[in-house]
């Protein structure tokens, strides 16, 4: 009989072995009340987080801006959940590709990042209508962000997809999700609804368990309405508030505990017709230095901004709208582009003070690569291409209808009538209320006549024969994104008038001009007259190869007026050259092709073309050069005044 003694030696091992592994089931994390502190797996612990949006950056770059942060010092990332980017229709679901939240989730484990996640459902963020899905306003009169049913019910729906996908990922399960937000800066909300926020909790725990941890966050003034029993209550504030104030008032809410600021900025965000925003980087770094002093977890936000593509950006109502910037660049310790910055390395030597940090040098910036100029061509105006662009049909009306009552969520769409009886003296062409939201290009005959604008810009004047096709392509630059969030309606939200007449019998045509962009074939331009210099919506292109790799760039419009580009069917986002301050859009190198195939840039220019129309890429970004003086819009004037620069106040 063999002798049992190796088999005993092995089953010790075996069971040694098994005690030093950790166990999902001993995986820990909680608040300890007596001293102040969170405990992870029993031992104090203190987090050093950055905000990173994965919807910000193409999924093939999120393991390298995830590394530099754990580089960094860094011990977690935070990040937002836009339910509008994974819900596009109400039950239909993108989890795929830049979308994949698990990947994510993976990528930061492999960066060794523990994770604070921010599901919303608002998450604000810049981001269009704070991540809520446009088609919520369906239904006109829903009220957001409240106990409304309709809005719940839309809510729990999308929860109890989303929490579920999550719950493996929660730290005690073995995943890296330390703890979880609800809702979002509620306190800056006008609703203050109680039910509502209590609604949401019971949801969380319903279907995330009792174990994880819980919190809210809000600015200063928001804690009365934004704190709720159950919920750890954290704060956000700069470098240029009060510390010792704010954290005071948290006291109030949550006596015992860690002091935490869920949003300490690092920079801030940008408007169109503003100055670029910076932070500099000692009151940044001094801030944090003094919070972690006293022993406070702190989340920096942001510490990678990146890039509002498409038609995400979102947009705020401060006495006037206020649309985002394409660059959400924020002035972050990691560029737009993810390249390291002076503050980065001021955070680290602050960090280090105060925990190991890990050991090698940070990658160096990327190689950045110049090209150009190249001359773009016509493909021919917006309205010649109505048929591919709404393939199905204009929708007949009596009165203009909504983007939302017709279900266009982004984008563009035009409203097309005839006048029915002839104006030969210039007449004014307006609509009350301030009803263009938010940006409308008027053409009489498929000649541009100018442009409306949502608080700024209330009328032109125009002219035409009885039976002219008078087209107005209405341009959603971005639902509300903070505090009240009131329902945002875009498109014509009133009948326009031509001097006292009401004009009616409206063709709607939703366009579809990113579809077109993609299934791109070559166009050739009407042979039609056209005027010598072009202006109103109008279609350039051009290809070009590139011989050696590719590398990151920046894609450069002088002189183009304001418009949407896209390079290789990928929407790169909006432009706005006239008025800035971004001057150039970031262009991500995996979405060029290398030797030597040829890449296609598409511009639709709204406004006017330059009497060059060239384009350059270049090797470092413009993002703060205001052309003209910054834009202060009063809601009873039609032209600009140049007055300071508003105060930035609230995120």
């Amino acid at each position: 009989m063999a002798p049992k003694k190796p088999l005993c030696l092995l089953s010790l091992l075996l069971l040694l072995l098994t005690l030093l592994l950790p166990q999902a089931d001993t995986r820990s994390f909680v608040i300890d009340r007596e001293h102040d502190t969170f405990l992870l797996d029993g031992a104090p612990f203190r987090y050093v987080s950055g905000s990173l949006h994965y919807f910000r950056v193409p999924r093939v770059l999120w393991a390298d801006r995830l590394f530099k942060m754990q580089m960094s010092g860094l011990n977690a990332v935070q990040l937002y959940v836009p339910w509008n980017y994974h819900e596009p229709e109400p039950g239909v679901y993108n989890f795929n590709g830049s979308r994949d939240l698990i990947a994510f989730l993976k990528e930061a484990s492999v960066a060794n990042l523990l994770v604070i996640l921010r599901p919303g459902p608002y998450i604000c963020a810049e981001w269009e209508m704070g991540g809520l899905p446009a088609w919520l306003l369906r239904k006109p009169n829903i009220h957001l962000r409240t106990s409304d049913p309709d809005f719940l019910a839309a809510v729990d729906s999308w929860f109890k997809v989303l929490l579920p996908k999550i719950h493996p990922w929660l730290y005690h399960n073995g995943g890296n999700i330390i703890s979880i937000q609800v809702e979002n800066e509620y306190g800056s909300y006008q609703a203050c609804d109680f039910d509502y926020m209590k609604h949401l909790a019971g949801l969380f725990r319903a279907l995330l368990g009792e174990e994880i941890l819980l919190f809210t966050t809000d600015g200063p003034q928001g804690l009365k309405c934004g704190s709720l029993k159950g919920l750890y209550a954290t704060v956000d504030f700069g470098p240029a508030d009060n510390m010792t104030k704010i954290f005071a008032l948290q006291r109030k809410y949550e006596p015992h505990g860690p002091l935490v600021n869920s949003e300490y900025y690092t920079g801030w965000l940008d408007y169109w017709g503003q100055n670029h925003s910076t932070r500099s980087i000692k009151d940044v770094t001094r801030g944090l230095e003094k919070m972690l002093d006293m022993g406070a977890s702190v989340n920096m936000y942001m510490f990678h901004g990146g890039t509002n593509f498409g038609y995400w950006n979102g947009a705020d109502e401060k006495g006037h709208f206020l649309p985002i910037t394409t660059s959400y660049d924020y002035d972050a310790p990691i560029s737009e582009a993810g390249d390291v910055t002076f503050k980065l390395f001021a955070l680290r030597d602050v960090i280090s003070q105060f925990q190991e940090i890990p050991l090698g040098p940070l990658p160096p910036s990327s190689p950045k690569m110049m090209l150009g100029p190249l001359t773009l061509h016509p493909d021919g105006y917006l309205l010649d291409f109505l048929h591919l662009l709404c393939p199905q049909g204009p929708i007949h009306s009596i009165l203009p209808m909504t983007f939302e009552a017709v279900k266009q969520d982004r984008g563009f769409m035009l409203y097309r009538t005839y006048l029915t009886q002839s104006v030969f003296e210039p007449t004014q062409f307006w609509v009350p209320n301030n009803g263009i939201h938010d940006r409308a290009y008027v053409m009489v005959d498929g000649v541009f006549q100018g442009v409306l604008e949502r608080n700024t810009k209330r009328k032109v004047f125009l002219t035409g024969k009885m039976g002219a096709k008078l087209d107005v392509l209405l341009e959603n630059m971005g639902r509300l994104s903070f505090g009240s969030n009131y329902s945002d309606f875009k498109g014509l939200l009133q009948a326009p008038l031509l001097g006292q007449t009401i004009l009616t019998q409206w063709l709607i045509f939703p366009l579809k001009v990113d579809q077109l962009v993609k299934r791109w074939f070559p166009l050739q331009l009407l042979k039609n007259s056209r005027p010598k210099t072009p202006s109103g919506p109008i279609f350039y292109s051009t290809t070009f190869p590139i011989l050696d790799s590719v590398k990151d760039t920046f894609l450069f419009l002088p002189e183009w007026t304001k418009g949407q580009v896209w390079i290789n069917g990928f929407n790169l986002g909006r432009y706005w050259t006239k008025r800035g301050p971004q001057q150039t859009l970031y262009v991500p190198g995996p979405l060029l092709f290398p030797g030597g195939v040829l890449n296609k840039i598409t511009l639709l220019e709204l406004e006017n073309v330059p009497p060059r129309p060239q384009i350059q890429f270049l090797d470092s970004p413009i993002l703060n050069s205001t052309l003209h003086k910054t834009y202060i819009y009063s809601l009873s004037a039609d032209t600009q005044s140049n007055s300071e620069p508003m105060k930035l106040s609230g995120h």
